[in-house]
């Protein structure tokens, strides 16, 4: 060892006196030497190289070998040499981070983009890289650099070049999650939108046909694009494009994640980047076939479906397991303890949706010609999506026994269940009566009263009150006040927001369902549940010009006047004359259209007209509307 040392010492100092010599030959020779015998990782003698050469000569150096300069020996036939040398030199001087984030390193990246894009810059390439990613790293003027100069341009240019999984793909990637994780995606999208789209396309080849960790890398940096809540402007782009190779290469990609033996947190991953992917494309993607040139072999079309929701399913019950233990054992009003609730509640979420949108295919499975889904995979995918339902119910109990009623997680539980319940009414049919009430009472976080969770348990609802034993489940936990109030609140003047204006429709022919069986279950009705109900009525037909809505809006006022009469109405305090005189006008508009519409609304129109013999002489003063 001391026998190297003394071999090394005289070299090193040798290298140092030719580098500070006054003569160019001199230098270059010294680096010549530094490019044999300096270790990368032997930072110090690096530092006193770099103070020795100094900063003015590299600069040169490197000028010249761009031909923007000159040093006084070669002249033009070195210049390539010079390239060489000298990108090699300050890539290796960058493994210093106190050199790499020095303000003559971060001004030399516009010219190393520059070198890059020439024919001259590609025996190089790599060393160049390697640069950019050591000043982008040590210094965030030098991102800040990189990305003012077209490094995004000049990177999305070269990638489709670069061989798969090479040094230089590695580099590059990283250089992509650095770049992402210092500048906002929004801001990237407005400046290099197209380059997005190549860079998207690039990073999922390599997460299709890469065994390594630079598979792992490749994913994390597609959910960071794909996935982020800033990248609308990038995903309307990829809908757009007419090659979905790139589609393709991530769905194998994301079956090969999910068939190995691979950490439950990369599973995740996959499952968060397979829920954007059917956001962008629709459920079909994850029964879609496409073959591309350079492929592999095509895989069973149900193979990633299969998978996803099996993946779901287990992280639905792991989460949710997790879930009960934080919120009803762990010491409570801690930060830990917050942050890992808000965490599982978010991933739980991805799940959840991955479950629906699987739910909606299946929905779609004979709308759709020549689908890929057979009976085999049909009776899988029920199993599982039972398997899954059950869990969720019996989280929904936990949360019932310890009296938590609030909570987005428990309002997404509600979704998923009526989501499912909606497409088999029957499953777990002795769990779902049980817990009926109090699925109806749950609230979201933001929510004052329970509104969106009796939205999304309206299309099973609608199927179960059809039948008189259904009405009676539900008028049992007082489920119909729910339902009429949750009406009130749909067509009324307030302010909530539901994505499908079918529900209108179904709490309307909810509530139907229930007051034409009111003799038979027994339904006890407040005065505050139809006075506000009424309200809501008149707004809804003074705002509207369909003649069905109308209708139907007057076949609900018409069930509910058998419950009161004309004089308990005005003796109320939150209703008056002028609210009542429309629900008048409203009746005698749609007894008047009998027929103009042939026969589509006649059944609503005979149940206007039957309550209205069965309960006119309680309200004296419609007739005076009727003779008008």
């Amino acid at each position: 060892m001391e026998t190297t040392q003394q071999e090394q010492s005289p070299n090193l100092e040798d290298c140092l006196k030719l580098l500070k010599g006054e003569r160019d030959e001199q230098r270059l020779a010294g680096l010549l030497l530094v490019t044999k015998f300096c270790k990368a990782e032997d930072h110090s003698s690096l530092r006193r190289v770099y103070d020795a050469v100094g900063p003015r000569f590299l600069e040169r150096l490197l000028r010249t070998g761009m031909g923007k300069g000159t040093v006084t020996s070669g002249g033009d036939n070195n210049r390539d040499a010079y390239l060489c040398l000298s990108v090699t030199v300050l890539a290796s001087f960058c493994r210093v981070p106190e050199i790499a984030s020095l303000e003559d390193m971060v001004l030399k990246v516009p010219l190393i983009l520059e070198a890059m894009s020439t024919r001259n810059g590609s025996s190089v390439l790599e060393e160049c890289y390697e640069f950019l990613y050591l000043v982008s790293t040590a210094s965030g003027n030098g991102i800040i650099k990189f990305y003012e100069s077209g490094g995004i341009r000049i990177l999305a240019s070269q990638m489709s070049s670069m061989q798969d999984g090479s040094h230089l793909m590695e580099i590059s990637i990283k250089l992509l999650q650095l770049i992402l994780s210092r500048m906002s995606l929004e801001i990237i999208q407005n400046d290099y939108s197209s380059e997005l789209l190549v860079i998207v396309a690039e990073i999922a080849k390599q997460f299709a046909v890469l065994h390594n960790s630079l598979k792992f890398d490749s994913l994390h940096l597609l959910n960071t694009m794909i996935s982020s809540k800033d990248s609308a402007q990038l995903l309307d782009a990829l809908r757009l494009l007419p090659n979905d190779s790139w589609s393709y290469y991530i769905r194998i990609g994301i079956i090969a994640i999910l068939q190995n033996r691979v950490a439950t947190a990369e599973r995740l991953q996959a499952l968060i980047l397979a829920e954007s992917m059917v956001s962008i494309s629709g459920e079909d993607w994850l029964i879609s076939q496409v073959r591309t040139n350079d492929a592999q072999n095509p895989t069973p079309a149900d193979m990633c479906l299969l998978l996803v929701l099996e993946q779901s399913r287990v992280e639905i019950a792991v989460l949710l397991n997790e879930l009960a233990y934080l919120k009803y054992k762990a010491p409570q009003d801690t930060s830990t303890t917050a942050e890992a609730i808000f965490s599982k509640r978010r991933n739980v979420a991805v799940a959840y949706s991955l479950v629906e949108k699987i739910i909606k295919l299946i929905s779609n499975v004979d709308e759709n010609d020549g689908n890929l889904l057979d009976e085999c995979t049909l009776t899988k995918l029920i199993c599982q999506l039972n398997e899954t339902i059950t869990v969720v119910l019996e989280y929904l109990e936990d949360a019932r026994d310890h009296q938590q009623r609030k909570g987005d997680d428990l309002l997404a539980s509600v979704r998923i269940i009526g989501s499912y319940l909606a497409e088999v009414p029957i499953a777990c049919e002795e769990k779902v009566r049980v817990l009926l009430g109090y699925m109806l009472s749950v609230e979201g976080e933001d929510e004052q009263s329970p509104f969106y969770s009796v939205c999304f348990l309206l299309p099973l609802l609608c199927q179960i009150t059809m039948e008189l034993e259904g009405c009676k489940t539900l008028a049992s936990c007082g489920g119909h006040k729910a339902v009429l109030d949750c009406l009130s609140k749909l067509i009324g003047s307030y302010d909530y927001i539901v994505e499908d204006k079918g529900c209108i429709f179904l709490a309307c022919d909810t509530a139907m369902n229930l007051l034409l069986k009111k003799d038979k279950v027994q339904l006890m009705l407040d005065e505050l549940n139809f006075v506000d109900l009424l309200k809501a009525l008149v707004y809804w037909s003074e705002n509207t010009d369909d003649m069905s809505s109308m209708m139907m809006a007057s076949s609900i006022c018409a069930l509910i006047f058998d419950y009161t009469s004309e004089e308990a109405l005005l003796n109320h305090p939150d209703f008056n004359y002028s609210t009542l005189s429309s629900l008048y006008q409203l009746i005698v508009r749609c007894l008047a259209s009998s027929g103009q519409d042939g026969n589509a609304d006649m059944d609503l129109w005979d149940i206007v007209s039957a309550g209205f013999s069965r309960w006119a002489n309680r309200y004296p003063h419609i007739r005076e509307s009727l003779n008008k």
